[in-house]
């Protein structure tokens, strides 16, 4: 029996999520499977995966033949790399304890690649937010500044309106006063 390494998808519409699956080669994409060792989330950035290592190792040993997608899971996890490691340890190149410390200087590396994208991307999104925010209280000051300006320009008219009304008042009672000292 030939089995595959495939992803089986589930969740909803537009937001897909795969189970990491070991099935016949015969079987259908979502059909019967034999183990599942896995999950891929590609929603999140990085994408998230969840992986029995040890299962998956022993799967790829054993013969097991990824679909593309999966044998790119599979490398980024690490599987490849530790079968490569046996491999040697399996030659006589070098024994299990440095095949160990390879590896782990591979994961420690990777993890540190990743930490630095998610930092990537969070410094990202907080500048992109401070930049966001000065624009936005540019237009707020501006704003403000608007309506300063109208507020000004109606005190200003209410201003010249008093004084033309002091203005008529004193007119209109400067010649009612004259007029009796005329007389």
């Amino acid at each position: 029996m030939a089995t595959k390494i495939r992803l089986q998808r589930g969740g909803r519409k537009n937001y897909a999520f795969y189970s990491i699956v070991i099935a016949d080669a015969r079987a259908p994409r979502d059909g019967k499977f034999t183990e599942k060792i896995g999950t891929y989330n590609p929603n999140t950035n990085p994408a998230t995966v969840d992986l029995n290592f040890e299962r998956a190792l022993y799967w790829v040993e054993t013969g097991a033949q990824p679909t593309d997608t999966a044998r790119n899971i599979l490398k980024g996890e690490g599987v490849y790399m530790m079968k490569h490691l046996r491999g040697g340890v399996k030659k006589g190149a070098f024994d299990e304890a440095a095949c160990q410390q390879k590896f782990d200087a591979w994961k420690q590396a990777k993890v540190a690649a990743t930490e630095a994208v998610e930092k990537k991307v969070t410094d990202a999104k907080k500048a992109a937010a401070t930049q966001n925010l000065e624009a936005e209280k540019k237009v707020n000051e501006a704003i403000a500044k608007k309506v300063a300006d109208k507020k000004a320009a109606a005190a200003a008219a209410q201003a010249e309106a008093e004084a033309a009304k002091v203005a008529e008042d004193t007119t209109s009672e400067a010649p009612a006063e004259e007029a009796p000292a005329e007389a």
